[in-house]
């Protein structure tokens, strides 16, 4: 079964790294994003890149944020996860690190380093305690009312458990991130229009279609690495990889089936 790349276009959701970016180059919609999401007013935005590529030297791993935006005051970094792949907490502790590097090798100082935000929003529990957000900061373990005040959190947003957000925006948000649905909640609504938009640029188009192609090369390799590593891990990487890429379900079932000859409960088994 072929993969229609127009239907995958026309189907991209917010929850779509693609998809979330460009709808986060709109400096409004991404202000009111992180006003909804931290319960703060956030100043005038006087710097916005999507999909920063940060890298510091030729040895160093390079990191690609989703949306980084900058105020007077602080540096957000905001990314969309779908698939667990249980290292956000590293990755969380290494993107803020490199943010730092990235302000110091631009001069600045450590007193006058902005303050940093790293946000996770993730379509499953990160954590599995049932909450809806998790924010962490830096506390004395001899004295919890004692913080360091470095500057630094890292918020997570689980949106299997929207509906314990206190925030109506907040729930909305996040609840459109889940069920992919339509809303009267007129920031949703204000979302959806601009997701529209989008897919109305033939530019937009044309680059998802050549990311999509690069991400269906990895996948392949990851396949044959499958293969060599064992049918089990390989199935693993080729489902990663097409969620990864916001690939429909069905579509994934079928190409389980075609690749490694399951049966269709056997695929949708390994899909759960």
């Amino acid at each position: 079964m072929k993969i229609n790349q127009k239907d995958l276009w026309e189907n991209l959701t917010l929850s779509n790294d693609f998809m979330f970016s460009k709808v986060m180059r709109d400096k409004e919609i991404c202000r009111e994003t992180l006003e909804i999401l931290l319960d703060k007013k956030i100043g005038e935005i006087t710097y916005i890149d999507n999909q920063k590529t940060i890298d510091i030297n030729y040895d160093a791993k390079s990191v690609r944020l989703d949306v980084y935006v900058e105020d007077e005051k602080r540096i957000y970094n905001i990314e969309m996860q779908v698939v667990n792949k249980k290292d956000l907490a590293k990755r969380s502790r290494y993107y803020q690190s490199m943010i730092d590097l990235n302000a110091i090798e631009k001069g600045e100082i450590y007193r006058d380093l902005k303050e940093s935000i790293v946000i996770f929003i993730c379509k499953f529990d990160p954590f599995g305690e049932g909450l809806s957000k998790y924010t962490f900061e830096n506390i004395c373990n001899e004295n919890k009312e004692l913080y360091l005040k470095d500057g630094t959190s890292k918020v997570f947003f689980n949106t299997k458990d929207y509906y314990k957000e206190r925030s109506e925006d907040a729930k909305s948000f996040l609840e459109y991130i889940e069920k992919e649905t339509t809303s009267e909640n007129n920031f949703v609504k204000k979302l959806e229009q601009k997701i529209r938009n989008i897919k109305e640029n033939k530019e937009w188009r044309a680059e998802y279609m050549k990311s999509l192609l690069r991400e269906q090369e990895i996948a392949r390799d990851n396949f044959e690495k499958g293969k060599i590593k064992g049918r089990e891990e390989g199935i693993k990487n080729l489902i990663e990889s097409f969620k990864e890429l916001g690939i429909n379900e069905e579509i994934i079932v079928q190409k389980l089936i075609e690749k490694y000859g399951l049966s269709e409960q056997k695929a949708k088994d390994y899909l759960r």
